[in-house]
C-alpha cells in the first residue's frame, strides 16, 4: 500500500499531472474548493449543499432526472440516427425495421418513452419551482431560462413526432402547422396580417407566412420532414445545450437550490 501511494505521489508531480489537475490531491476545505471551481463540469455546482437540497421530498428530483432523461434522448437518438433516413421514401420503413430487424431496436422504444417522460418531469420540475417560491428574487432570471427550457422540450417533442411519417404524425403536424398559420402578424390566418399590406401588396401569403417558414412549402412533404429532421437532431438540441449550462451555472451563482418558504 504504501509503495501505491508513493507511486501516485510521484506521479502526481510530474508537469503532465499538475498541467491536467492544477490543484492536486485535496488535503483542506480551500483546496476541495478550488478544484471545483478549477474543472470544466464541477464549477458549475456549488461547493457545498444546504440538507433541503437533497432531500427527495422537497426537490423530487425533477431537475436532475430531466437531465439525466436529455442524456439518454441523447445517447440513443445519436444510435437512431444510423438507421433512420428522412426521405418520404424510406422513413416509415426504417422505423418499421428498427421495432422489428436492427440491432438495438429497443433504442427507439427508449426514445420514444424517454421523450414522454422528459415532458412530464419538467412539467414537474416546473411546478415544484413554483410551489417552492424558488422562482423568486434573486432567481427570477433562472425561472424566465426554466421556461424557455419548457418551450424548447415542448418543441422537441414537436418535432420528433412527425419523423416516423405515419398518419398519426402527418395529421398531427398538420393541425400544429395550421396553428401557425394563426399567428399574429406572421400568419395568412392570424390577426393583424392585414395591416402588414401595403396598397395591393399583402406580404404575409401563404408562401411566405409563419406556417410556411415552419413546413418548408405549402402541405405536408418531404421539405417538412428534412426540416423537422434536422431541428429535431442538430437545431433544437444545441439550443437546450446552452440553456442547461446557463441554467446550472445560475443555481450555482444564486446560492444553490432555494430553501423551503
Amino acid at each position: 500500500m504504501d509503495e501505491q501511494n508513493g507511486f501516485l505521489r510521484k506521479i502526481s508531480q510530474t508537469q503532465l499531472a499538475k498541467a491536467i489537475f492544477r490543484t492536486g490531491i485535496p488535503r483542506n476545505r480551500r483546496q476541495r474548493m478550488m478544484i471545483m471551481l478549477n474543472s470544466v463540469f464541477l464549477h458549475l455546482h456549488p461547493v457545498r449543499l444546504p440538507k433541503h437540497a437533497v432531500k427527495v421530498k422537497y426537490t423530487w428530483c425533477m431537475g436532475g432526472l430531466s437531465f439525466f432523461i436529455f442524456l439518454v434522448l441523447t445517447v440513443t437518438g445519436i444510435l437512431l440516427m444510423f438507421y433512420y433516413r428522412p426521405t418520404v421514401e424510406y422513413a416509415y420503413g426504417d422505423i418499421m425495421d428498427l421495432k422489428e430487424q436492427v440491432p438495438l431496436g429497443i433504442m427507439r422504444e427508449i426514445h420514444r418513452w424517454g421523450a414522454h417522460l422528459m415532458v412530464i418531469t419538467v412539467w414537474l420540475h416546473m411546478f415544484r419551482v413554483f410551489m417552492t417560491g424558488s422562482y423568486k428574487p434573486p432567481r427570477e432570471f433562472n425561472w424566465a431560462v426554466g421556461v424557455v427550457l419548457l418551450v424548447l422540450t415542448m418543441l422537441m417533442s414537436f418535432t420528433g413526432y412527425l419523423l416516423p411519417w405515419d398518419q398519426l404524425a402527418i395529421w398531427a403536424i398538420t393541425v400544429g402547422s395550421n396553428m401557425a398559420g394563426a399567428t399574429p402578424f406572421a400568419g395568412t390566418a392570424g390577426p393583424g396580417s392585414s395591416l402588414l399590406a401595403l396598397g395591393d401588396v399583402n406580404f404575409i401569403t401563404a408562401s411566405s407566412d409563419a406556417r410556411f417558414a415552419m413546413i418548408g412549402g405549402r402541405f405536408i412533404g418531404e421539405a417538412a420532414l428534412l426540416r423537422f429532421y434536422v431541428l429535431h437532431c442538430i437545431g433544437l438540441p444545441f439550443i437546450i445545450m446552452i440553456f442547461m449550462i446557463v441554467h446550472f451555472w445560475r443555481v450555482r451563482k444564486d446560492g444553490g437550490i432555494s430553501g423551503p418558504i
